[in-house]
């Protein structure tokens, strides 16, 4: 039996892109519900993996992702969630967690099998993640009440293919490291 690793995809973020005002209301109630998550992987000592999209930003790394996200306007969002000095962090430059990243590598070493997908967007990068995850053959989670979503339909749309066309267990975060 593998290890299970919390991911946090996309919440490092400065919200300055065009669907953010739809995105606000849905990333300001996950934000305490990842928050909590992120309490208790930590206290079971699960690996938690922070898959952070780099917004154009070809020569930043975490540290200048961060402190951008950290210096704008919606701060609030990004502070709940900083990484402290166990996580791990992988960059990315397009929808899915694995696209062109050494993520499954980073899993391989890790021992991990197992993937708890939380974060943004629900319709598009988690999406797009948990198949990426189910191809791979990770088993994947995902706390419906742990991922942002910019339209409601689609969101609930692809929580359900997640679960029945990827077999992710779809889950309340309340479920996980209780």
């Amino acid at each position: 039996m593998g290890k299970t690793a919390l991911t946090v995809i996309d919440m490092i973020n400065t919200y300055d892109h065009p669907d953010a005002d739809q995105l606000l209301p849905s990333a300001d109630r996950v934000v305490p519900v990842i928050s909590r998550l992120l309490e208790r992987a930590r206290r079971r000592n699960a690996p938690v993996i922070y898959v952070n999209d780099n917004f154009g930003e070809w020569r930043s790394h975490h540290g200048e992702l961060l402190d951008k996200a950290l210096a704008g306007p919606h701060a609030h969002l990004v502070e709940p969630l900083v990484p402290d000095e166990s996580s791990l962090f992988v960059v990315k430059a397009r929808h899915s967690i694995f696209f062109e990243t050494p993520l499954s590598y980073l899993l391989t070493q890790q021992g991990i099998d197992q993937l708890v997908l939380c974060g943004q967007v629900t319709e598009q990068c988690v999406l797009y993640s948990s198949l990426d995850a189910h191809i791979r053959h990770f088993e994947v989670t995902v706390p419906r009440d742990a991922v942002a979503h910019i339209h409601e339909d689609l969101a609930d749309a692809a929580l359900r293919m997640m679960e029945r066309n990827m077999g992710a267990r779809v889950c309340a975060s309340d479920d996980l490291w209780a």
